[in-house]
């Protein structure tokens, strides 16, 4: 009998890894770090609000509401995720510009990963699951709302702002 419960117990893990999504199954090299965060051992079983983000758009004020949407809920497990990319020619020149514009200028203090492409073919992975699902984003600050299953809810437009009480409301219900 205790080998049986050994046997179970052995398992567990095992079987929590592979509810992890597949295509939340990537490592993230974070921005201006030589750390790398394995996703789904970061996100698995929490919400999660992804955005394409760049460091010289109209929309880069988005920063501040998406650092007031982690602080407001990081604690109930909303996960924010930005990806800066140059898809649409607004990325800083190189990724210490990038970190500069969201850690000292915006204060952000969620998971930002290295730039990335987010469109077409050469798109990264979890870019390419969420344009199959919601479409490709047509400009920056793009936000993806995720469920704890890894299910992708909703695709939110640049225009909506991160504290919009359409927005805030849709992370509400999936907490």
């Amino acid at each position: 009998m205790k080998h049986i419960w050994l046997a179970i117990l052995l398992s567990l893990p095992s079987v929590a890894y592979s509810s992890c999504p597949t295509w939340l199954d990537t490592n993230i090299d974070k921005l201006h770090s030589s750390e790398i965060v394995q996703l789904c051992s970061s996100v698995q079983n929490k919400p999660m609000l992804i955005v394409n983000t760049a460091s010289h758009c109209g929309y880069t004020k988005q920063f501040k509401g998406l650092e007031a949407i982690h602080q407001k809920y990081k604690d109930q497990g909303l996960v924010v995720v930005g990806f800066p990319s140059n898809s649409f020619n607004q990325e800083a020149d190189n990724e210490a510009a990038t970190a500069d514009v969201c850690y000292r200028n915006f204060g952000v203090s969620f998971l930002m990963s290295k730039p990335i492409t987010i469109k077409g073919r050469n798109a990264h992975p979890i870019f390419q699951h969420l344009n199959a699902k919601q479409g490709e984003p047509q400009w920056n600050f793009n936000k993806y709302l995720v469920d704890a299953k890894g299910n992708v809810i909703k695709r939110y437009d640049s225009w909506i702002k991160p504290t919009s009480a359409t927005l805030t409301k849709d992370i509400e219900a999936v907490l």
